[in-house]
């Protein structure tokens, strides 16, 4: 029988944390000796390992107590469940390690030369440095977190620009940026391009990135903050499209 420094020692806890699992129910209370002093044997470090390994994987303390009582396969089944969340986790940092890596480098998001050539069109076309700034910004996080889907949705968008009358839409949405936010052009320019958005889809789903992202989000809320005007008319295209 051991101390309960001891057993902290030899599994490599802390006593604050075994004292922690014990009132949390995730490790019975052992027996103590004559002088009132907790006593442990293999088996509370065995239970131990087992707790210290599921909580270094993540695992939270409530879901570790409920382990306890678990069958023997759901046990098992709970650690696959385990092992491939664990396996996630790892896949999700390898790919944080890289762009972190690229950032060290100066490669943050190379972009594809194809759209680079295209941001050179924007401004031929007319649209303002401000709505080129916003569109290299747009497609450098859409390739750096989603390159699955960036190409398939650069491609859309740039087939949606070469339209001269899809274009002059983007020209007005880039241009009403200094309207006033009630300005009765928003409503018309609004139900322009939802009605021009329903004509090249149809019923279909709109065309974005996977449900999960928050790049769009991200990009629609900076579009947004920088104009009253841009905030409205985003609320209203939404609105009229029932997005």
């Amino acid at each position: 029988m051991i101390t309960i420094g001891q057993l902290a020692k030899y599994v490599g806890v802390s006593t604050k944390t075994i004292r922690v699992y014990h009132d949390k129910g995730l490790l019975p209370e052992p027996d103590r000796d004559a002088s009132g002093y907790r006593r442990y044997g293999a088996n509370d470090a065995i239970e131990l390992i087992k707790i210290r390994t599921l909580a270094e994987a993540g695992v939270p303390l409530s879901r570790i107590r409920d382990l306890r009582s678990a069958t023997h396969e759901g046990f098992q089944q709970a650690l696959r469940e385990i092992d491939d969340e664990v396996t996630a986790r790892i896949h999700g940092l390898r790919a944080t390690q890289e762009r972190l890596r690229r950032l060290a480098a100066g490669q943050l998001a190379p972009l594809p030369a194809e759209v680079g050539a295209h941001l050179e069109y924007l401004a031929r076309w007319g649209f303002t440095t401000r709505w080129v700034d916003l569109q290299r910004d747009l497609w450098i996080l859409v390739f750096a977190t989603q390159p699955d889907r960036a190409t398939a949705l650069f491609h859309d968008q740039a087939e949606t620009t070469a339209d001269p009358t899809l274009r002059q839409l983007y020209l007005d949405y880039d241009h009403a940026h200094d309207l006033d936010a009630d300005d009765p052009r928003i409503d018309g320019l609004a139900r322009r391009i939802a009605a021009a958005t329903r004509e090249r889809y149809g019923p279909d789903a709109l065309p974005g990135l996977d449900a999960a992202s928050e790049i769009p989000a991200l990009i629609q809320g900076t579009v947004n903050a920088s104009s009253p005007a841009w905030q409205r008319l985003d609320t209203l295209i939404r609105a009229q499209l029932g997005v």
